[in-house]
């Protein structure tokens, strides 16, 4: 490497370690993408006022360990709270209020977690019609059975008409992460596989047809999911699987983003292995919008060693997820980048969202 090259990947380590800067001083959409904004809120706002070792985790749950869960079950402990605005309220495939179940459980299930219970928060708009509301209540409840969770307290606030869009939801989970699981960044090793566990794009396609702004109409259906069950089977396959993320805002390219950031590795995505259903990879197209960027509602990454890889990916296909690839690998450089090889053999680099391609989407 000569001093020019030197110099260079210098400056690209630099960029690549350095906290992403707040430059705005109003909340956008944007900070709601899951994008480069949204980890600028995070780090500048929340890790700041409340940064604490379970909270660096930086996962979708904290997994704490207690002394009477260790000493009685061998356990730690997870929880995990998100909240749910998406836009339309009902869509192809789901609602917000299955959404908000499967979210939160998927969340729990991302840490290694056995989901177990949940709490539930509304913000009702005056005026949203009780059947609308009865409805999406008894797909919560069925989505919870489907899960195996129970919903046990919840909240209810009513605000004027304007204050709100219908109806939000904020759900709370907590499960249990058995003593031999240990998922997360700090696991993931050179030369490890990952799967991906079903097409991706359908959720935020979806969504997107739903609201009708764009005069498109295409029969694409949310892939809103619980995938507990799925992740059960994975670690029954494959023991020392290292890490798991479902893919939601800013889809699967922003999650690999995260990861190589975290592992300072290379995630080598193949093209071949991300499979896009062709209805909505046309919307996709009409759009302008790539794939990879869009969210997905029961679609997750997993991180698995590759002599246990095939085992990982025949107990998915048996489980729930009959569609599931192998997709990419952890490579050494380019370090804490993520690179697709595509389809003709070339390589381009896959950057993490800036903007907001479709708010309002989970």
């Amino acid at each position: 490497m000569n001093e020019d090259e030197a110099r260079v990947n210098l400056n690209i380590d630099r960029v690549r370690a350095r906290p992403l800067p707040l430059k705005d001083d109003h909340v956008t959409l944007a900070h709601g993408s899951g994008g480069k904004a949204s980890a600028a809120l995070v780090e500048h706002v929340f890790m700041d006022a409340y940064g604490n070792d379970v909270l660096s985790q930086a996962g979708d749950s904290g997994v704490v360990a207690t002394a009477e869960l260790v000493q009685e079950h061998g356990t730690h402990l997870a929880m995990s709270t998100d909240s749910y605005v998406v836009n339309p309220i009902e869509f192809p495939g789901g609602n917000i209020g299955e959404l908000a179940i499967n979210g939160t459980v998927n969340d729990l299930a991302m840490a290694g977690a056995q989901p177990k219970f949940l709490t539930a928060g509304f913000v009702l708009e005056e005026g949203l019609a009780v059947s609308t509301l009865k409805t999406i209540v008894a797909s919560m409840r069925e989505a919870a059975d489907k899960a195996g969770v129970k919903i046990i307290a919840g909240d209810t606030k009513v605000v004027p008409r304007g204050a709100a869009d219908k109806l939000f939801i904020t759900t709370a989970g907590v499960g249990v992460v058995p003593s031999n699981r240990t998922v997360g960044a700090e696991q993931v090793r050179e030369g490890d596989v990952i799967i991906l566990s079903g097409p991706i794009a359908d959720h935020g396609m979806a969504v997107m047809m739903a609201r009708g702004d764009l005069a498109i109409q295409a029969p694409i259906e949310s892939d809103t999911q619980a995938v507990n069950g799925m992740v059960e089977a994975l670690f029954t396959a494959a023991p020392d699987t290292r890490w798991l993320r479902d893919a939601t805002r800013g889809g699967v390219a922003t999650v690999c983003n995260e990861l190589a950031r975290a592992t300072a590795k290379a995630v080598v995505l193949q093209d071949e292995g991300i499979k896009v259903r062709e209805l909505t990879r046309a919307a996709c197209d009409i759009l302008g919008i790539d794939p990879l960027y869009v969210a997905n509602e029961g679609t997750f990454l997993a991180v698995v060693p590759a002599d246990q890889a095939q085992a990982a990916l025949d107990a998915l296909h048996t489980s729930g997820a009959p569609e599931a690839t192998i997709c990419g690998r952890i490579d050494a450089q380019p370090a804490a980048s993520v690179v697709l090889v595509t389809g003709f053999g070339g390589t381009r680099m896959v950057d993490m969202l800036v903007g907001d391609p479709l708010p309002r989407i989970c």
